[in-house]
């Protein structure tokens, strides 16, 4: 028996979509029939992106965002919606780590981080689910009531690493506002998830694991080895789906067992 995920008619905006994860996840969503939109802060980066969707033959616009500007998240929201229409699914993505002892954080590194993961993770989602809490109650156009926002966490946000504290820090809050989120939300349609993936080789650590320190940790792993980014396609598409309405608050560790 097969099982058929089908996002025809929906739209999505992914953050973070110029490369890794982000990438990934809007390719999966194109291929299952949404309008995906990149958002991102390398244009020329999400339009090669965009070329390549469209060649496949899916759907794909850019908008320019940066998470840590608030006025930049309204701005890339609205222009999303006025490109694609109403807004169905958010995946929550862009994240940015620094790699260093506790002891040796600056402010500025701190901030660097917490900017991105955190706090520009909550105005992405609250500024979509605005418009997807109007359309719920009938005070704004659309034919799909309720919606999907999953936010990409990090088994570090479940269980604190060495010398990336900060990050992990920074996680942890989104496991915790994505249950706050599915808490309000919830009654308007609108369920919230996170992803909590484990290590996974994309373009920023690729050269790591062929290193003494990244094959030391990948040892260290229960099944030595690392992720592909293809690996967390199933978990995204779960809870994207529209029949996945009973999932809300869910936070999915998706870390090959490191999180054990």
């Amino acid at each position: 028996m097969s099982y058929n995920i089908d996002l025809s008619g929906r739209v999505a905006l992914v953050t973070g979509a110029s490369s890794g994860l982000g990438a990934q996840f809007a390719k999966t969503l194109a291929r299952s029939g949404a309008a995906v939109v990149l958002a991102g802060r390398r244009i020329d980066r999400l339009k090669g992106l965009r070329a390549e969707i469209e060649g496949s033959g899916g759907d794909a616009h850019v908008v320019e965002l940066d998470v840590t500007d608030v006025d930049s998240i309204k701005s890339a929201v609205a222009h999303a919606e006025t490109e694609t229409g109403t807004l169905d699914i958010l995946i929550n993505n862009s994240g940015v780590s620094t790699t260093q002892k506790l002891t040796d954080v600056s402010p500025d590194d701190y901030d660097y981080v917490m900017n991105t993961n955190t706090r520009g993770a909550f105005f992405v989602a609250q500024e979509v689910a605005k418009r997807m809490i109007a359309r719920s109650c009938g005070a704004a156009p659309g034919t799909f009531t309720g919606g999907r926002i999953v936010n990409i966490a990090s088994m570090a946000g479940l269980r604190p690493l060495s010398q990336i504290g900060v990050y992990a820090m920074s996680k942890a809050a989104v496991v915790h506002m994505t249950k706050a989120m599915a808490l309000e939300w919830g009654r308007h349609g609108i369920n919230v998830n996170a992803i909590c993936p484990g290590y996974i080789d994309t373009e920023i650590n690729h050269r790591h694991w062929s290193t003494d320190a990244g094959q030391k940790l990948v040892q260290m792993l229960p099944r030595k080895r690392v992720g592909q980014p293809q690996d967390l396609n199933a978990v995204l598409m779960m809870l994207c789906a529209n029949e996945s309405h009973f999932i809300n608050g869910a936070v999915v560790q998706a870390d090959d067992g490191f999180g054990l």
